[in-house]
């Protein structure tokens, strides 16, 4: 994991896995929220549906190298707290 980008070692379904909040990433929570700005995904990201969390969750997934990230599956805390992960990272 390279910290100085901002990357995170997540864990889902018992498997390690990188997500990173990158600019691509943003955009693409942005778009996927149908929110404008940072304030606004910020304020949105105190209610987060399910549907909400897999978008989140996924983009941080490609924003961590993978392509094509599976997230149907995964247990919602888990989501939760590699979401948590990956904004806490980027915020360091």
């Amino acid at each position: 994991m390279n910290g100085a980008r901002g990357e995170a070692a997540v864990i889902l379904g018992g498997a390690r896995r990188r997500a990173c909040l990158t600019l691509g990433a943003l955009a693409e929570i942005e778009t996927g929220l149908g929110v404008d700005g940072m304030a606004a995904v910020a304020e949105r990201m105190k209610t987060l549906s399910a549907r909400d969390l897999m978008i989140v969750l996924a983009a941080v997934l490609r924003g961590g190298g993978e392509v094509e990230p599976a997230v149907a599956a995964v247990d919602p805390r888990e989501a939760a707290v590699a979401v948590a992960q990956a904004f806490a990272a980027a915020a360091r």
